[in-house]
Formats: structure tokens, sequence, C-alpha cells
């Protein structure tokens, strides 16, 4: 590549005064490993180029966006582009964390310490996954925040208290569903306290959740005959469309979760066996599946001519640079961008609800038994898969 896309040796030769030239040069090379065009590159260099001749010598010490603003508006105001606020922003944020330089705003909780240990103790002692510990901390930190704006001491709670609390932040936006995940996730933690005598014993067994009624949610799941028209949809020869079919399928034939999508790695995925290993996020242990021919060949289709070279072992990577994997939102959002863009009415417009669909569509063929073992309902998902997802 030629080195003048993402070096400002020329730009230092006119701007001798411009600090941070080494810096600068680092990162833009640093984007060009990760696949960023020449052009992406040109652009860059020219805003960092602006950036650096704003920022003051004590930049290393940490910059937020105190003090990035400013520098972003100087740039409109001379520019005239309403999009040049953002364009700074969006280049020189990622530019100070590959240095170390960006600052995050912090909010600290009265009750930060006990949050903390909480999360901790759900991670090293009960083994929960990341993404229960991330929901359960979060819904935790949330209640303790209010805790501390309504003037409520932990060791003063009361049930009227709880009650108060999912009244006044859940009304017009939780539904049961929601409101019986806030209890769990209360309860979780207030046991937790008591346990550390932060709050009264009694406290976690005042709160009721809503009773959830077995199959209650099912209606959510979009009809199978949207499903295919999603993945009819996506059988183009455009790369992303590539991509996205065979997220799709995984997610509407395998009933996958998103996390297990983004998760999925290439040495998962035994081409000569026709067999796919998931890690199923709640079973916390492998199990292993045929592999659909339809999703064999989404599969390697995207591998073969879509999917960009790089040291990442996960299977689905960014259309553009940087080529990292995708994250668990990417995922929902593929997911949405087809609902919406085809008009498909469901109460739940992402990748949660193929996977809702994978279920309804087992039920709707008389699979009610309470449980099966991993491998018969792998292979009957997968033999309705065969003949659904053809499109």
């Amino acid at each position: 590549m030629d080195r003048s896309c993402f070096s400002d040796q020329a730009a230092d030769a006119l701007f001798p005064e411009v600090p941070f030239a080494d810096e600068r040069n680092r990162y833009l090379h640093h984007c060009a490993t990760l696949g960023a065009r020449p052009e992406v590159l040109r652009v860059k260099r020219s805003e960092l180029l602006w950036i650096a001749r704003h920022l003051g010598p004590e930049a290393a010490a940490g910059v937020g966006m105190a003090e990035l603003l400013p520098i972003a508006q100087a740039r409109q105001n001379i520019h005239g582009a309403a999009t040049a606020i953002r364009r700074v922003i969006d280049i020189g944020r990622p530019w100070l964390k590959f240095l170390g330089w960006w600052r995050e705003p912090t909010v600290i909780l009265l009750y930060q310490t006990q949050l903390d240990r909480y999360v901790a103790w759900m991670r090293d002692e009960r083994g929960l996954t990341p993404s229960t510990v991330e929901q359960w901390g979060r819904r935790a930190g949330r209640f303790l925040l209010w805790c501390e704006q309504s003037n409520h001491q932990l060791k003063d709670l009361k049930a009227e208290d709880i009650d108060n609390y999912i009244a006044t932040q859940g009304a017009g936006r939780w539904g049961r569903v929601s409101i019986a995940h806030v209890a769990s996730a209360l309860r979780g933690f207030l046991r937790y306290a008591a346990k550390e005598t932060w709050c009264s014993a009694r406290l976690a067994a005042s709160i009721s959740r809503p009773r959830l009624y077995q199959q209650e949610s099912l209606p959510y799941a979009p009809d199978w005959s949207d499903v295919q028209k999603m993945l009819a949809d996506v059988d183009t020869d455009r790369p992303r469309d590539i991509r996205d079919r065979a997220i799709l399928l995984l997610l509407a034939v395998y009933g996958m979760r998103r996390g297990e999508v983004a998760a999925l790695r290439l040495d998962q995925i035994d081409w000569a066996g026709r067999t796919l290993r998931l890690f199923r996020l709640k079973r916390r242990e492998a199990q292993i599946y045929p592999l659909v021919p339809s999703v064999a060949e989404a599969l390697a289709r995207y591998v073969d001519t879509v999917r960009p070279p790089s040291s990442c072992r996960e299977v689905f990577l960014r259309m553009q640079a940087p080529r990292r994997p995708l994250n668990v939102t990417s995922i929902y959002s593929i997911a949405n961008r087809r609902f919406v863009a085809l008009g498909i009415r469901a109460a739940h417009r992402g990748a949660h609800a193929l996977r809702h669909a994978c279920a309804v569509r087992l039920l709707a063929q008389g699979d009610r038994r309470p449980s099966w073992t991993p491998q018969h309902r792998g292979n009957k998902c997968l033999r309705q898969g065969e003949h659904g997802s053809s499109s």
C-alpha cells in the first residue's frame, strides 16, 4: 500500500508546528492494517491534522468530550459542513483511545463498591455467563442509582420502597416480562446484600414477580412465511447480503442466540464431517449438530467469497474497516434491518424473534415434549430448517 495514504510526512513538512506526528502516523498505519481504504485514510489524516493542531501539550494526560467538542465546533465554523462536528468526533475519539489518551466520563455511585463486589461475586463465585453478569449488574446499578437520587439508604430499605421503584421507573416503559426480569434481578442482588448485612434479610423475600405462563410469548415470533421472505430478500450476490443470509439462517434454523452467532468461530465448523459445534450459553457446554446443506452452503459462500483475510477466528466480521468481529448489537441490527425493510409486523423485530420462530415452528409441527435430548432437538429442528429455509 502507498504509505502516502497514511503518512503525515508531507503534512509535517507544510505544518512543522503541528504536534503528535508520530502518534498520528502510528494510528493511520494501524487503520491501514485493519483494511481501511486509501480514501478513508486521507480523510482521517486531514481530520487528525486539525485535531492535533488544537490539542494542548498536556493531551497525553487525558482528553474528554469537553476538550474534543470545541475542536469539532471550530472545524465546522471553518469547514461549513453540517457533518464536520460528527466527523471530527468519530475520527478523533478512536485515535485518542488508540493512544490511551481518551478520558471516559465517570459516574461514581455512592454504592459503587457494593455493586463492584456483587458483580465480582456473580462472575467469580457463581460462575454466571458474562451476559447474565452484565444484565443483572446493570439492573442492580440502576436500582442503586435510584436509591442514591431518592435518598434511600440500603440499610433502611422497606418492601414499599421496592414497590415504589418499580412503579415509578417502569410506568409506561416496562411490560410484565420486563417487570419479571427486574424483580428477579433485584431479588438476586438483595439476597447478596442481606448476606453482606447491607440490608434486611427479609427484603428479598418480599419481592413478588409477575407470573409468566409457558408459551405466552410465542405469538411474538414472526410467521415462518415471513422468515422465508427475509431469507429470500438476502439471497443476492451483494457481499453484505451473502454474510447476512448466513447469519439469519443460523438464527432461524438452529435457534441460536445472537451472542452464540457473534462468538461462532471457524474451528467450530467441521466441513468434512458436516457438523456444527455450538457452545450454548445456558448449557455452558459444546453440542454437536448436523450441518444443514443450505446453511453449509451459505457459510461456505460467505467464508470463501466475502469474508476478508483476518487473524480473527470468529466467523462473522465487519464489512468495513476495522475488520473486527461482529458484536451482539450488530447481530440484532442485521435482523432488525430486514424486519423493517420488508414491513414485517411482529412484537419483537430482532435476532431473538427468529429464535422464537424456530421454536414456534417446532411446536406447530407437534413436538410438544417438555424436554429434548440435544441431538434429537438438533436433528428435528434442522430437518425442518432444511425444508423451510430454501428460498
